[in-house]
């Protein structure tokens, strides 16, 4: 599981480099995020544009992230892909995470490259 992380101001800024996460990856994947997001800004937020397929496993990981990530900071998401988008939407879960269309809708002072 790859991840690329940046910092900017008070977020911190998680690219997942992988098209899937699924069963076969949930629990590397929380434990990768809750290296990445130990000591960490205030505010975290997810990027899943490059994610294609989330299934139940990966869901839970991802909600398992944002309990971790501790009381007061936040977790948020950008980029999701349409089938991801629907497994939140078909789960609710798009009512518990703030979702950002994009990485270049966070005002980060960045170049999007993608």
């Amino acid at each position: 599981m790859e991840f690329d992380c940046q910092d900017f101001g008070d977020t911190r800024l998680i690219t997942v480099e992988e098209p899937r996460i699924d069963a076969v990856v949930a629990i590397q994947f929380k434990d990768q995020m809750r290296e990445a997001t130990e000591g960490g800004p205030m505010r975290v937020v997810l990027d899943l544009s490059r994610v294609t397929f989330l299934d139940s496993s990966g869901l839970g990981a991802v909600v398992a992230a944002m309990k971790q990530i501790g009381e007061g900071r936040k977790l948020e998401l950008a980029g999701l892909t349409m089938n991801v988008e629907k497994v939140f939407q078909l789960t609710r879960m798009d009512t518990i995470f703030t979702i950002h269309p994009d990485v270049a809708d966070l005002g980060l002072g960045m170049r999007n490259a993608g």
